[in-house]
Parts: C-alpha cells; structure tokens; sequence
C-alpha cells in the first residue's frame, strides 16, 4: 500500500517564500502542499474546506500576526505547526512567544538572500515537517517544541570529534552534585515545566536544547524571568552553581571540566555533533570524564539520537539517568534511543522529572 503524503498548508505574506517553499515541497514525494495562503485570513478559508497535517507559518503577517493565529489553531484543533521566522533578535523572541503558544519548529530565514537560503535549506525544511507530522499531538497545546536543528553535511560525527571519552572513574566525590539536561524536539516547553517547578536551593545546572543562533539569549531570559532559579546562557569559565541553570549558545557547544572541587562550563566552537550544534553528546561526554557519580543525567522530548551514547557513558561512569516516558514526549526519538542502550535507570513523566533533579 502506498504511504499517505503529508498535507501541508503554507502560510506566508511574501510571495517569494510561498513560491520557493512550494517548488522546494512539490518535488518531496512524501509530501503534497494542499495550499498556500498571503495571510491567516486567507489561510481560514482554506481550513474551511480542508485540514492540513502541518501548516507552515510565518509570525510577522498583515491582517492576523501569526502567533494569534497559532493560538486560534491550538485552542480549535491542535496541529502541528513550522514556524518560519527572520533570524533576528526580535523574530527569536517573537518566534520563543510560537514556541509557547504550541509550535513544533522553527526554521529560520535570513532578511536577505532569501531565496538561496532556502533553497539550500530544503533539507532542513522537509526534516522539520516530517517531525512535526510525527509529533504527539495530544502534547503540542500542553508544551511546545525547539526549532529546527542547524544545516549539516551528510557525515554524522560523535563526540570523539570534541574530546576523548572518559577512561576510568572521574574524581573522587565532591560536595558539589550537578545535573546534565540534554532536548530538542519539544523541549522549550518541557524545559520551561521542568524549571519552573525548582526551588530556588537545587543543584547547578547544565543545558544543551537544539537551537540556533540568536534564540538561546532570549529563550533563557525568558526561562529566568519565570524561574525562581537563575538561568541564563553559559559562557566560559561560568562556575556551575546551586540554582543556576546554564543553557548551550546557540552554534557553540557546552561541556563541564572540573577545577580542584568546583565544575565550570566552556563553550567552544567546533564540527557538528551528531549534525547539532551544540550536541547533547558533547555536553554528557564532558559530565561523565569530570563529574562522574557526582552528576545526573536527564534526557528529555526530541527527534534524533543526540544524547543517547553520552547517557551510556554517565551511567557507566556511575552517574544516575533518566529519560522522559513516551506519553509525555512531543517527539519519542532521543528518549527511545537512550532507553534501546539501557543507558536510562529511570524513566520519568515530564511532570516528575524536577524530583529526579532534586533527589538523586
């Protein structure tokens, strides 16, 4: 039997993004773009006559602004929905407000070269509407999801490409205990129910959530205004402390080394990790070499298997991990791999994973 096509509806007010996506989509043989609209308005009476798998959606439009009619979508019948936003400061913090609101992913485009850049990201762009039409419906009003990974080239690196991995128990324990989160499909949301429900006296925190450039900033400014923990984006040499939450740059990776009985963070720049950029890999590899049995490890909603090995690695460095359950993931992917590698000792709904961060 044939495989059912992806219905897609594209929702854009620029008629060069409505006819490049269109062409770009057209020549995908598993999905069919049942429509194309200016403006939600249009878009509407489209939804009258037929419903989408997945709509394509630009925020800054003429008439309704996207998120009102993200929001209108979420509240009527919950769909998958791809962000499609300028990568500026104020579309990140616009498109964090989609994310919010119950948006799957985030593509990002580029105020100039429009039509190049999307061409060249046609990968990118199918990969993102294949997942949303994946994604767990029943969670996508409940918790939204991280934009779309960076472009990669077809070879897919481990960690070994950022530092060895750990050869035998990292250093004695320490009064010090941190906590190892890694997430990407689904996750700006999880991270937001996992966070805000911390007191403010936990252990320090570090975070790799797929996510590009110039969204991070704003989405952990966001996070640290509804926290009562701090968050904020890592820099280099950031000691990791109790009630701080550190969150991966954008195109950076994150990894933990240890100085004396403290752990800091350093960013650094590097190849693409299990194509992402930051790699939830690199981030736990780190964890495991210098923190060892003094770490949790916690793997949450996200495509891909990104974090898997490198929860393998923190187990058998004696750390304990956790992974987020089926029901409660907007996408089963990393999770599920972690779990095939019994490289999870818990598996925990999102609702209680703040006690696995609690209570070790």
């Amino acid at each position: 039997m044939p495989t059912k096509k992806i219905s897609v509806l594209l929702v854009d007010d620029s008629a060069v993004v409505r006819q490049v996506l269109l062409a770009i989509l057209s020549d995908t043989p598993d999905i069919h773009v049942m429509g194309a609209a200016s403006d939600p308005i249009f878009a509407m009476d489209k939804l009258a006559r037929e419903w989408p798998d997945v709509i394509v959606l630009d925020v800054e439009m003429p008439r309704m602004d996207g998120i009102t009619f993200l929001k209108k979508i979420m509240s009527e019948r919950p769909t998958p929905v791809v962000i499609c936003s300028s990568l500026t400061q104020k579309g990140a913090e616009t498109s964090l407000q989609a994310l919010s609101a119950g948006a799957v992913e985030i593509i990002t485009k580029p105020t100039t070269g429009l039509k190049n850049f999307l061409i060249e990201s046609a990968a990118e762009l199918v990969a993102a509407i294949r997942a949303a039409a994946n994604s767990n419906v029943r969670n996508l009003g409940k918790r939204s999801a991280s934009p779309a990974p960076l472009r990669a080239p077809a070879g897919k690196l481990s960690a070994d490409a950022i530092l060895p991995a750990a050869n035998g128990q990292a250093m004695a324990q320490t009064t010090e205990r941190i906590v190892a989160i890694g997430t990407s499909t689904g996750g700006t949301q999880a991270l937001e129910a996992v966070l805000t429900a911390l007191p403010r006296v936990c252990p320090g925190m570090v975070i790799v959530q797929h996510m590009p450039e110039k969204f991070t900033a704003s989405f952990a400014e966001r996070l640290n205004s509804i926290c009562e923990i701090e968050v904020r984006e890592a820099r280099s040499n950031d000691r990791i402390l109790p009630g701080l939450a550190l969150i991966a740059p954008g195109g950076k990776h994150l990894m933990v080394t240890r100085s004396g009985a403290y752990y800091h963070a350093q960013v650094i720049d590097g190849p693409l990790v299990n194509r992402h950029r930051p790699s939830v890999d690199v981030l736990f590899r780190s964890v495991a070499k210098f923190a060892g049995k003094n770490a949790t490890g916690i793997i949450m909603t996200g495509m891909g298997d990104d974090g898997a090995r490198g929860l393998k690695e923190m187990l058998d460095a004696g750390a304990a991990t956790v992974a987020q359950d089926e029901a409660s993931c907007v996408v089963f992917g990393m999770p599920k791999e972690a779990i095939k590698l019994n490289a999870a000792q818990r598996i925990m709904a999102l609702e209680n994973i703040h006690q696995a961060i609690l209570y070790k």
